[in-house]
């Protein structure tokens, strides 16, 4: 097996672990375990569990910015690229509350997921200003209005992953639904 597979077979395992029990089921013994190979194996992948943690973060948040990067790339308006994101990034982090806390969660500086971190931040702040030079949402400092959409996304999703969010219950709406009104009151 090359070393290339070996760390792909690991990051899957750790995923798998994050999704199934949050961080603190992500240990370095077992996910070199779950991986079927030596208990020592990760360590010759990875330095520490906070590094492997980063780079699980760094993975998702790449998944998120990849995907606004294509739509915009495929010559969607800016702000149905910033709607479809945000729609993306809600129904990730419903269905994978652990990886979404991970991204957002306190990090030492990591290079891997610093690097994305800023990448993505600038394409969603530069996507809003495009949104708001063609005048399809309201004026306001881009970054700010990104930050809000962030906070937005991941507030909302909490509220759901936690049962105080319901279409057909509490709040009688879903993560997508608030993020989707949210998005609403910005457009123009």
């Amino acid at each position: 097996m090359s070393p290339v597979d070996t760390r792909g077979r690991l990051l899957h395992a750790a995923q798998e672990l994050l999704d199934e029990g949050g961080p603190a089921a992500v240990t370095l013994r077992e996910v070199g375990r779950r991986s079927g190979v030596s208990h020592n194996a990760p360590y010759k992948h990875f330095d520490s569990k906070e590094l492997l943690l980063a780079e699980l973060a760094a993975l998702e948040l790449t998944h998120l910015h990849q995907a606004l990067a294509r739509d915009l790339d495929a010559g969607a308006p800016p702000v149905d690229a910033l709607e479809r994101s945000c729609a993306e990034q809600v129904a990730r982090a419903v269905a994978y509350p652990e990886r979404y806390r991970l991204i957002y969660g306190r990090w030492e500086s990591t290079e891997v997921l610093d690097g994305v971190a800023l990448e993505s931040s600038a394409l969603m702040a530069r996507t809003v200003a495009d949104a708001q030079a063609s005048g399809a949402i309201a004026p306001g400092e881009p970054e700010r209005v990104s930050a809000l959409l962030r906070a937005m996304v991941r507030g909302a999703a909490e509220l759901q992953t936690a049962g105080h969010l319901a279409a057909d219950g509490k709040g009688r709406a879903d993560a997508a639904d608030l993020v989707s009104d949210v998005l609403s009151l910005l457009r123009r």
